[in-house]
């Protein structure tokens, strides 16, 4: 009997880094039908854990105890296992009307406001997999 893929691995990986569990787990729920979300919650374990989830994208925090958001992805860009997993800066300094206003500001990583809607997230995280528009 052939073993087929889990399902659960089928679907594209989302790996978020922030130190407070409650956001993972919202993104999570708003996402999980979508995408396979996992979280990590120290920034110091986010390129491991990027090692072993190859995930798709990763949505990471700015302001963390530890490393900053732009440290994390600094270690991410020096590991060759974890360079090309596009990164989405994950922010509450600002609100959704204000994230246009970042660009540029972190290099070549876009942000998304943490109070975007579940349908900003999704756009998000397909723009950064490269997904065709619906």
């Amino acid at each position: 009997m052939r073993i087929l893929p889990d399902p659960r691995q089928a679907k594209p990986c989302v790996l978020v880094v922030d130190d407070d569990q409650a956001v993972a787990w919202a993104i999570a729920a708003r996402l999980g039908e979508d995408f396979r979300v996992v979280g990590v919650l120290n920034p110091m374990l986010a390129v491991q854990r990027a090692r072993e989830e190859r995930p798709g994208v990763i949505l990471c925090d700015i302001d963390m105890p530890g490393l900053q958001g732009d440290e994390v992805a600094y270690a991410l860009s020096q590991d060759p296992a974890t360079a090309e997993i596009p990164l989405v800066y994950l922010t509450s300094l600002v609100d959704t009307e204000e994230v246009a206003d970042l660009e540029g500001v972190f290099g070549e990583h876009p942000a998304v406001s943490k109070g975007a809607s579940t349908e900003q997230l999704r756009e998000v995280i397909a723009t950064a997999l490269g997904l065709p528009e619906a």
